[in-house]
Order: C-alpha cells, then sequence, then structure tokens
C-alpha cells in the first residue's frame, strides 16, 4: 500500500492538537484511514486527501481546486471526495478539508461492526 507518509504525518499532527478526539489509524482503500471516535474521518489515498463531509456540501466542495468526485462501482458517492495535492498545499486548503471532515464525523454514521 503505497500512500504519502508525509501527509499522513501532516494529517496525524493536526489531529493531535484537538481535544477528546479518538483516532485510530488503519490501512484501507489503498492508503491509511484516520477513524475519529470510531468512524472513518479523513484517510491518505496515495498523494491524495480521501475526504467524508456532508453530503449537503457537494455543490461547495465540487468547485473546489484538487476535487475529484469518488467514484463506486459506477456511481458518484456523495459525501466523499479525493482531493489532489493542489486542493491542500496551502495551509488554509488544507484546514478546509479537516474542518468539514472533522464537523461531519459526529453525525456520520458507523459502519456496522463485523461479529467475530
Amino acid at each position: 500500500m503505497a500512500y504519502s507518509t508525509e501527509l499522513a504525518d501532516r494529517i496525524r499532527e493536526r489531529l493531535s492538537v484537538i481535544p477528546d478526539l479518538e483516532i485510530r489509524e488503519k490501512k484501507m482503500f489503498s492508503g491509511l484511514s484516520f477513524l475519529v471516535n470510531d468512524k472513518m474521518c479523513i484517510n491518505v489515498s496515495h498523494d491524495n486527501l480521501m475526504c467524508r463531509y456532508d453530503p449537503d456540501l457537494e455543490e461547495e466542495v465540487s468547485e473546489r481546486t484538487g476535487f475529484l468526485p469518488m467514484i463506486m462501482k459506477g456511481k458518484q458517492l456523495k459525501g466523499y471526495c479525493y482531493v489532489e495535492p493542489a486542493g491542500f498545499q496551502k495551509q488554509a486548503d488544507f484546514e478546509y478539508w479537516i474542518k468539514i471532515c472533522l464537523d461531519y464525523n459526529p453525525i456520520a454514521k458507523a459502519s456496522k461492526k463485523k461479529e467475530s
């Protein structure tokens, strides 16, 4: 699984300063996922961010530099996207993506736990 360790470190550092977050890292989606309070929040996929955000923001988000829709089984997944490096190189842009992911996390549905 090849993903940008520099980007992962940047996310890790940013999340670490926020109090009361339970952060767990898990390899998935050909990269590294940051689970916040047991819910997928933001990921590193190769050199891109993969973001999970409120689907109501889809129009706003799609107009941002670096936005790539997330397509699975031929359909666009609303509330998920990839962001190319040009879209998060500037600190203000990076903060935007982190913020919308963290803002959505409390209301996002957790994935179903697999029974052992």
